[in-house]
């Protein structure tokens, strides 16, 4: 089953007086780039959360942000003396360089300062961290669950439009066999013309004729690129049905399949069968443009 790199997941948890909002956004991208924004409450776990993260989301751009709403009526606060003192240090001697007075304000202003008062305990207890730690697996189990899904809508519409160059196919071979016959009748057209143009040739090999006239259309013969392209559909559908997520795979195989088309475009020598290959291209842009975003 494969997966979108497409996902969201979003969870709440109130641990000690505090509602813990998590969310879980995640984008399609090559490698895998985790983004985090996580308040100092819980900066020491960065470490244990990026880990998980990159276990259960694998690859894809992914931002994670933690924010901590306290309640206002815990009456829990504290205040980052270190940082306080080393601000109300640097202003007086500011003061004393510009011979300025700092002024009875001095100390409400430094308290209103970012990260010098905060609201709730400073470090949350095990317990704490463990309800914070499961809010977390949830969100990653939901954005799991909408990757899921978004990859399901992902393969119907890939398998559908695979069926269609496969249908395209099909078209292709009652024009085959009548494009072999133009391409004979009008070899030997030419050779008719130009016999009747020529007196300077004495002699005409017919069945010299006939062997390079072989080996002309068996240069332009697409049986084995209609076999192998038909071979790659087939890898591709059983490759969405396979039990992973194979996104880099299936990039693969769509180069492959790219290329018989091409090539199948490029023997043609026929109008109706290009305007077949430039839809077959088509909706292979479109499987290119979904596969992108495959995990």
């Amino acid at each position: 089953m494969i997966k979108s790199m497409t996902g969201f997941g979003k969870t709440t948890v109130n641990p000690g007086g505090r509602t813990v909002n998590i969310e879980i956004r995640t984008l399609n991208s090559k490698q895998l780039d985790v983004n985090t924004r996580i308040p100092a409450l819980y900066r020491d776990k960065e470490a244990e959360i990026r880990a998980e993260l990159n276990r259960v989301l694998e690859r894809g751009k992914i931002d994670f942000m933690i924010t901590v709403d306290s309640d206002s009526d815990s009456g829990e606060f504290s205040i980052n003396r270190p940082l306080a003192k080393q601000i109300y240090n640097e202003i007086n001697q500011l003061a004393l360089e510009l011979g300025e007075t700092t002024g009875p304000d001095i100390l409400s202003t430094i308290i209103k300062m970012p990260d010098v008062l905060k609201a709730g305990r400073e470090a949350p207890d095990e317990n704490e961290w463990l309800l914070v730690k499961n809010a977390v697996t949830e969100a990653l189990v939901l954005t799991d669950v909408f990757r899921a899904a978004e990859g399901e809508l992902l393969g119907k519409d890939m398998s559908s439009r695979i069926q269609l160059i496969l249908d395209l196919l099909l078209k292709v071979e009652p024009l085959e066999s009548q494009r072999i016959t133009n391409l004979r009748e009008r070899f030997q057209r030419n050779q008719d013309e130009f016999l009747e143009k020529t007196t300077k040739v004495e002699k005409f090999d017919e069945n010299r004729f006939e062997q390079e006239i072989f080996w002309y259309l068996e240069k332009l013969d697409i049986t084995e690129e209609k076999l192998r392209l038909r071979k790659h559909c087939a890898y591709f559908l059983d490759t969405l049905t396979s039990s992973d997520s194979n996104g880099r795979k299936l990039g693969f195989i769509t180069q492959e399949i790219g290329r018989e088309i091409n090539t199948l475009g490029s023997k043609a020598y026929n109008a109706e069968i290009q305007m077949i290959v430039v839809q077959m291209k088509d909706e292979l842009e479109k499987i290119k443009e979904q596969v992108s975003n495959v995990l």
